[in-house]
């Protein structure tokens, strides 16, 4: 198997609208019904924390973090994170994760939330959050949503509303 030669950068704001598309063609116009997508309506995602990925020139996949409150407590969100379908089984999605993981723990947060599916992104270190300790603004399956520390014990007494940050 060739192993395809993947460039991951800092997304810019040139490539928003490259990405907007890909989000089209990967979750379509459902996506801004979703609870997640309340989070981050009207609130810009942090560029130093959210990546594209290339094979050559073309796009392939983007992730983007966002700062919100989990009750008092700065935390992000992440998502969405996407990947052409043609790509999504040479990891680049998990190059995107880890990429965005390790930018967030050296710019000092120590949690990151998103709404996703468990068995994949357990193996970067997300869990479960237990029944009750964060309100979503919106309908969300209980088992869908999905904490990660970046910090040991960061999420240790964290209650409360998910929200968003004004810009």
């Amino acid at each position: 198997m060739t192993e395809l030669p993947i460039t991951v950068t800092t997304e810019s704001p040139e490539s928003n609208a490259a990405i907007e598309r890909l989000h089209q063609r990967t979750f379509g116009p459902g996506r801004f019904a979703r609870t997640a997508f309340r989070l981050r309506e009207n609130v810009p995602h942090d560029l130093t924390l959210s990546f594209t990925a290339y094979v050559g020139t073309m796009m392939v996949g983007s992730v983007r973090q966002t700062p919100i409150l989990i009750g008092s407590q700065p935390a992000l969100l992440l998502g969405p994170l996407t990947v052409e379908p043609p790509f999504r089984a040479v990891g680049i999605g998990g190059r995107l994760m880890r990429v965005c993981m390790d930018a967030a723990r050296e710019q000092g947060h120590g949690l990151i939330l998103l709404v996703g599916d468990e068995p994949y992104y357990r193996r970067f270190g997300f869990k479960v959050v237990p029944h009750g300790r964060i309100a979503m603004p919106g309908p969300v399956d209980p088992g869908r949503l999905l904490i990660a520390e970046l910090k040991d014990g960061a999420f240790e007494g964290i209650t409360g509303p998910a929200r968003s940050i004004a810009a």
